[in-house]
């Protein structure tokens, strides 16, 4: 199977990790200009109000033309407070918040420098979470085009972008909040976490194309 290759993310959706999950081999592109408005420092959740977006401020003094690796998280603001009382007020009452929230909270508290360095150790305890077995690999110069499973475009917040990837199934599973709202596809990995725990890579499996 052919190597994929991915942008880093922040607790990126269901698509990211099902491709993920179904690779034999990961690379992570690590010379790329930062680009704005990517799940390099958002992702959505769901909330009893529906979805929420929650974005990681960057320090906008380095960010243009700045790769990515060099992005540095800005702190003007409680981001962190904010995000995690958002996640806590999501799924406080998902049947597996209590059992993976430590693994968690120390994100939210601890200040790292970079993007790049809190994300890629932020996916490793996602992983591991899940119980998703990899190791990365990363670019040694910007990749332009050279891979067949390239995955830093199409993997996009855009509204139903996730629509395009062929190869991207969405596989529906209970939400707290299904009863209000019906069901939300796409949703960050800590959504499917909280919801369904160790049964998590069912669902990845089934959201795939082998």
């Amino acid at each position: 199977m052919p190597a994929k290759l991915f942008s880093i993310s922040y607790l990126g959706p269901i698509q990211y990790y099902a491709h993920l999950y179904s690779a034999s081999k990961v690379i992570i592109e690590y010379n790329c200009n930062y680009i704005k408005q990517t799940y390099r420092n958002r992702c959505n959740i769901y909330a009893a109000n529906g979805i929420i977006p929650l974005t990681i401020p960057i320090d906008n003094r380095n960010h243009v033309k700045c790769p990515t690796k060099d992005i540095q998280i800005s702190y003007d603001t409680p981001w962190q407070k904010q995000h995690w009382r958002s996640i806590k007020s999501a799924y406080n009452s998902t049947p597996y918040f209590e059992y993976y929230q430590d693994d968690f909270i120390p994100f939210f508290e601890k200040k790292f420098k970079y993007l790049f360095d809190f994300n890629l150790e932020l996916m490793n305890v996602t992983m591991d979470a899940i119980g998703i077995i990899l190791n990365f690999e990363f670019t040694q110069s910007f990749e332009i085009a050279s891979f067949t499973n390239d995955y830093r475009e199409i993997i996009h917040p855009k509204k139903d972008a996730y629509l395009t990837d062929s190869n991207f199934i969405p596989y529906e599973y209970r939400q707290v909040f299904n009863h209000k709202h019906g069901f939300k596809s796409n949703l960050s990995i800590i959504d499917l976490i909280f919801n369904k725990g160790p049964e998590s890579l069912i669902v990845l499996k089934k959201s795939v194309k082998s």
